[in-house]
C-alpha cells in the first residue's frame, strides 16, 4: 500500500514542505513541495499554524489531504534572534537651553552669517549696532519677509525660515546672506541668543558648523561645553547648510548606558571576556577561542546585556522553557554606524555613531522541539517526529543535485542562521550553526539607512537599485541605462528606487545610490561571506579549508543575486568549487532540508 509522507524545515524566515510518495514495493516517489512564510518565533508551537498552511499546499498540487499523510518528519530547530549593541552613547536632554542645530535640504545664499537671533517683525524697534539673524515664522511669507529685510536699515547677517522659502526670499532681497528654511519648530528658538548660519557652496559642504571646536571658537565655549555639542556637530557632517544657536544657562542633564561586556563561556575551557566598545573584529577573534560555547552572557545594567535578556526573555515566552534551559549558543558581531536622534534639534537632525550589530543564536534544550511534534500531532492527528540536524539534512538533499557527490560540503544561507555539513563517504557528518543570515541582513540595512521600513529593507537586499534621471530612462547601479517606452511616474522621478520586478519601488532617503549599494553590499559580506569561512573552518578536518574540495550552497538566500558571487570569490582563495544547489532537479537550492528529511528516514529509491 502506498504512503504519503512529509519532510517540514521550519526556518527563521519560511516554512518549507517536501511530499513523498513511498510505494508498496518501497521506493520512494517525490511529488511536489511548498513554501510559507513562518508564524511565530522559530521553534515554538506558534510554527503549527504555518506547518498546516504549508502541508495543504503542497498536498493540494497532487490532489492529496492532509488526513492521507501517515507521518511528518522536522527539523531540529534552533530559533535564532538578531538585536544591535550600541557603543557607549550620551543622551543628552534638552531642558530650557542649550545647543541646537539644523539642517534643511533647500537653503540659499553661501557662506557663515554671525549674528543674534530677532523675529523679523521687531525689525524696527533693534539696535543699529548689533548683527541679526532674523526669524521669519510660518505666518510671514516670502514677499513679506523680503520687504521687512529690503527696507531695513538694521545689519542683518542671516535668515531662518520655518517655510520652505528660502530660495523664493533670496531672490527677491537686495543683499546676500545665508538663508536656512525647513525649521519646523522655529519657535523653540529663544530670541536674543547668538546664532551661527552656514550655507556651503554647490558641491560642498559645511565646514565650520560641523566642526566642534569651530562651533567653540565661534561661542566662546569651555571644554565641558564643547564636549557636550559634539553630537551636533557629527549630525551636521556631510550637509550643505547648518544653523547652530547657543542658549546658555540651560540644563543639560546626561544618561549614560555603558556598551558593556561579552562573557563567553566554554563547555571545557576558561571563560573569555571581551568588551563590546573594542569593535567586532575583537569580539569575533575572542569567540574563535572558543570552539565549544556554553553561553554568552553580558554585563547587568549595559546595551549588550539588556540586549541579550531581551532575547532570552523573548524565547522563554513562546518556547515554554525554563529560563536556565535558554542559551546562547554563537554570536555574530558586525560594526556598523547607525543614525541616533540628536535630542533638541529643530528638525529631526541625527548623528552617525559607531554600534555594534550582534546576531545571537538563542537556543533552548530539545524538549520544546518535541514538545512541537506532540502538538503537531495533536492539532493534525498525525505522527510526528524531530528527524534531525538541519545542516545534516540539508546535505542529505543537496546530494539529489546532478553532479554532486560524496564527500559532500554544503552551506544552507537561510534567513536566521547560516549551517554547513560536511558529509563523508561512511555516512558520518560534522555539522555547525551559526547566527546571522538574511533576516540580519535586512536589520543592517534598516539600521543603517534609517528607514523604519523592514519591509523596504528587504526589498533593497533582494532586488538592484537604481536613480531615475528622466521620466523615460534610469540609470541601475551597474552604470547601464534602461530605457522605456510610456513616462514613468512623477512620484519616482530623481529619486533612488528599488527595481522590483516589474515594479520601482522610491527610497524615501537622503542618502545617494552609491551609498546604499554600498551598505547592501558590505552587509551581505559581513554576514554571509564571514558565516562561511567561519562555518567551513569548523566542519573541515583539522579545521583547514583547503582540505574541502566543493561546496554546494542552498537555502533561500542563495538564491540572492549578490551573495553566490561573493562567496564563491572568497572561496576561490583556497581552491574550492562553489556553486548553487539543484535539489532534485527541480528546486533549485530551495527544499533542500525538507527534502533530506524524508531521505533520512526513508532512504530508498527516487
Amino acid at each position: 500500500m502506498e504512503k504519503i509522507v512529509a519532510g517540514i524545515d521550519i526556518g527563521n524566515s519560511t516554512t518549507e514542505v517536501c511530499i513523498a510518495e513511498i510505494d508498496a514495493a518501497g521506493n520512494l516517489h517525490f511529488k511536489s513541495s511548498s513554501g510559507v512564510s513562518t508564524t511565530g518565533t522559530k521553534g515554538t508551537l506558534e510554527n503549527i499554524k504555518g506547518i498546516k498552511e504549508a502541508l495543504n499546499l503542497g498536498l493540494g498540487k497532487i490532489g492529496k489531504s492532509i488526513q492521507e499523510v501517515s507521518r511528518i518528519y522536522l527539523n531540529e530547530a534552533a530559533p535564532v534572534i538578531g538585536d544591535t549593541a550600541m557603543e557607549t552613547i550620551t543622551e543628552t536632554i534638552i531642558t530650557d537651553s542649550t545647543m541646537i542645530g539644523h539642517d534643511p535640504s533647500t537653503p540659499s545664499g553661501e557662506g557663515l552669517g554671525i549674528g543674534e537671533t530677532l523675529w523679523i517683525t521687531k525689525l524696527d524697534t533693534a539696535a543699529y549696532d548689533k548683527d541679526y539673524i532674523v526669524m521669519i515664522p510660518t505666518e510671514i511669507d516670502y514677499i513679506e519677509a523680503a520687504k521687512l529685510i529690503n527696507e531695513s536699515k538694521k545689519h542683518i547677517t542671516g535668515a531662518i525660515v520655518q517655510n520652505d522659502e528660502a530660495v523664493l526670499i533670496q531672490n527677491r532681497i537686495n543683499r546676500s546672506m545665508p538663508i536656512v528654511d525647513e525649521v519646523k519648530f522655529i519657535e523653540r528658538i529663544p530670541e536674543g541668543m547668538p546664532a551661527a548660519i552656514e550655507v556651503a557652496g554647490t558641491g560642498r559642504s559645511v565646514q565650520s558648523l560641523s566642526n566642534p571646536y569651530s562651533i567653540a571658537n565661534l561661542f566662546k565655549l569651555t571644554h565641558e561645553e564643547t564636549r557636550r555639542i559634539i553630537p551636533i556637530a557629527k549630525s551636521l557632517i556631510g550637509t550643505r547648510s547648518a544653523v547652530v544657536v547657543r542658549t546658555p544657562n540651560g540644563e543639560v542633564k546626561e544618561k549614560m548606558l555603558p556598551a558593556g561586556k561579552l562573557r563567553i563561556e566554554s563547555e571545557n575551557g576558561p571563560c573569555h571576556e571581551v568588551a563590546i566598545d573594542q569593535g567586532a573584529d575583537k569580539i569575533m577573534a575572542e569567540l574563535s577561542k572558543t570552539p565549544n560555547i556554553l553561553n554568552v552572557e553580558g554585563d547587568n545594567g549595559s546595551n549588550i546585556g539588556n540586549m541579550i535578556s531581551r532575547m532570552k526573555q523573548d524565547l522563554y515566552k513562546r518556547s515554554l522553557s525554563a529560563m536556565d534551559q535558554i542559551r546562547i549558543k554563537d554570536l555574530l558581531a558586525v560594526d556598523v554606524l547607525v543614525p541616533i536622534d540628536v535630542k533638541g534639534a529643530l528638525a529631526g537632525e541625527v548623528s552617525q555613531e559607531k554600534a555594534v550589530a550582534v546576531a545571537a543564536m538563542v537556543k533552548a534544550e530539545r524538549l520544546p522541539m518535541e514538545l512541537l511534534a506532540q502538538a503537531v500531532y495533536e492539532a493534525l492527528g498525525i505522527p510526528a517526529e524531530v528527524a534531525g540536524v538541519e545542516a545534516v539534512m540539508a546535505s542529505l538533499g543537496a546530494l539529489t543535485t546532478r553532479g554532486s557527490t560524496l564527500p559532500l560540503a554544503i552551506l544552507d544561507l537561510g534567513g536566521g542562521s547560516t549551517d554547513a555539513a560536511l558529509l563523508q563517504n561512511d555516512g558520518t557528518a560534522q555539522a555547525v550553526h551559526l547566527a546571522g543570515a538574511g533576516r540580519f541582513i535586512t536589520m543592517l540595512i534598516n539600521t543603517q539607512l534609517n528607514l523604519n521600513n523592514l519591509s523596504l529593507a528587504e526589498d533593497i537586499k533582494r532586488y538592484p537599485l537604481a536613480k531615475v534621471e528622466s521620466l523615460f530612462y534610469i540609470r541601475l547601479e551597474t552604470g547601464e541605462v534602461k530605457f522605456f517606452k510610456e513616462p514613468l511616474s512623477p512620484k519616482v522621478f530623481g529619486k533612488v528606487v528599488v527595481c522590483k520586478e516589474k515594479e520601482l519601488i522610491p527610497i524615501e532617503t537622503k542618502h545617494r545610490l552609491e551609498k546604499i549599494a554600498m551598505i547592501r553590499k558590505s552587509a551581505k559580506k559581513d554576514v554571509f561571506v564571514q558565516n562561511a569561512l567561519r562555518a567551513l573552518r569548523q566542519v573541515a578536518k583539522d579545521h583547514d579549508i583547503r582540505t574541502i574540495s566543493n561546496v554546494v550552497l542552498v537555502g533561500g538566500s542563495a538564491l540572492d543575486f549578490e551573495i553566490p558571487h561573493m562567496i564563491l570569490e572568497e572561496l576561490s582563495y583556497y581552491n574550492i568549487v562553489v556553486g548553487k544547489g539543484e535539489v532534485r532537479g527541480t528546486e533549485g537550492p530551495r527544499n533542500a532540508v525538507a527534502t533530506g528529511l524524508i531521505l533520512s528516514k526513508v532512504g530508498s529509491v527516487w
